[in-house]
């Protein structure tokens, strides 16, 4: 028996305001509740739609134990109040977790098995350390000489790739600081406004002096990581951190952060059902290998096959969400793979606002969705490089 395939559309996506870690905004906000937030705050964008309706709701998490571990998308759906009759689930894909969640929420509904979803993606990279609280590498794989780039710290593979692909230091630098141009620029501007759904936070300290607490309430409403006060003489003065004579710094690198975001999809059916109206349609998506060592050039294999798959061409893309794990593997997708530079990242990247992981492919595809209608653009895409050596790429049309 042959299924139809019929479409999915995104008809609600939000995100909390990306911070720093481990010594930002969140650093005491726990991963469920902010993930709960955005679960929450994306249902709340269509008061129409019935959450007893929602087939299932799958999360993308990096390092999912911990705070956000015992399935983290079910802890998190119960707290932000949705029907107990609705189930959840938890992905890992390193730092593709987020879309690979879209993407799985998505193919539900081509399928014809479900018609609405929720995929989300959160991380705390203040809470939990990379790689998590205890790491315990098989050792079986590291004696294979063809995959000793797994022991690899990220920072080692981009150095690798930066002299592979010849990037410079200038030019990682230079990329970098474009970033924090950008993403100031688009905060300044209100870019991002559609998409955050601002967070309470409430801080408690102890006030000696009068013996009691004093309670302190904020609002998460702004990416925490886009510096003001970044400059080309202040980046080239940082040492590289992951080898002696190497290129890669602090900040020509993204940011460790926390943060979730959420988007809900429904079928054809399901958006007349509801009356719900469609933000983008969900194209394709595709992931492949590469070597170990050389993680970051992942998008090279991964964005090729996206594109076969919608029957697209990379200049049909409006805008392009390229994930800045690293400048220099950044700039070796840009220019393998010919990339028009003025439709990457234009209110930056994750040099500036920060790479939490699991979340980030959530995150990128909110920033996408909303960006492309406010400006009156049709097609994107949201990739990434994936630790361990893989890449990830989504492509998405704007309805």
């Amino acid at each position: 028996m042959t299924r139809q395939v019929q479409e999915a559309y995104i008809v609600a996506a939000a995100r909390t305001a990306v911070g720093k870690a481990p010594r930002g905004m969140y650093r005491r906000t726990r991963p469920d509740d902010l993930l709960a937030h955005v679960l929450r705050q994306a249902a709340a964008r269509v008061p129409a739609l019935d959450l007893a309706a929602v087939d299932d709701v799958i999360v993308g998490c990096a390092i999912p134990e911990a705070e956000q571990g015992m399935n983290v998308a079910r802890i998190a759906l119960l707290l932000a109040g949705y029907p107990q009759s609705v189930a959840g689930v938890t992905v890992n894909r390193f730092c593709a977790s987020g879309l690979q969640a879209v993407a799985m929420a998505a193919d539900r509904i081509r399928l014809g098995e479900a018609e609405v979803m929720v995929a989300a993606g959160a991380e705390t990279m203040s809470l939990i350390p990379m790689g998590g609280h205890h790491i315990a590498f098989n050792e079986a794989v590291f004696a294979r000489g063809e995959h000793v780039g797994i022991a690899y710290g990220m920072g080692t593979t981009a150095e690798t790739v930066a002299q592979r692909w010849r990037v410079s230091r200038e030019a990682q630098d230079g990329f970098a600081l474009e970033s924090h141009r950008k993403a100031l620029a688009a905060i300044a501007a209100g870019e991002f406004r559609d998409e955050i759904a601002p967070y309470a936070i409430e801080e408690r300290r102890p006030d000696l002096a009068s013996q009691s607490v004093a309670v302190r309430a904020r609002l998460a409403d702004t990416d925490e990581g886009p510096r003001a006060d970044a400059s080309a003489e202040g980046l080239a003065k940082l040492k590289p951190v992951f080898a002696a004579q190497g290129s890669v710094t602090a900040g020509n690198s993204s940011q460790t952060s926390d943060g979730a975001g959420a988007v809900i999809l429904a079928s054809e059916a399901a958006l007349a059902r509801f009356g719900l109206t469609p933000l983008a349609r969900f194209v394709s998506f595709a992931v492949a290998g590469v070597a170990p060592e050389i993680m970051g050039i992942g998008p090279l294999q991964a964005v090729p096959k996206a594109l076969r798959q919608a029957g697209w061409s990379l200049a049909d893309l409006d805008w392009i969400e390229l994930n800045e794990a690293f400048a220099a593997q950044s700039l070796a997708v840009m220019r393998d793979l010919d990339m028009d530079a003025s439709k990457v990242n234009p209110l930056g990247g994750a040099i500036a606002l920060g790479h939490p992981l699991g979340a980030t492919g959530a995150i990128r595809t909110a920033t996408l969705v909303h960006g492309l209608r406010r400006r009156g653009l049709r097609r994107g895409m949201v990739t990434m490089c994936v630790g361990t050596g893989m890449g990830a790429a989504g492509l998405f049309e704007a309805v």
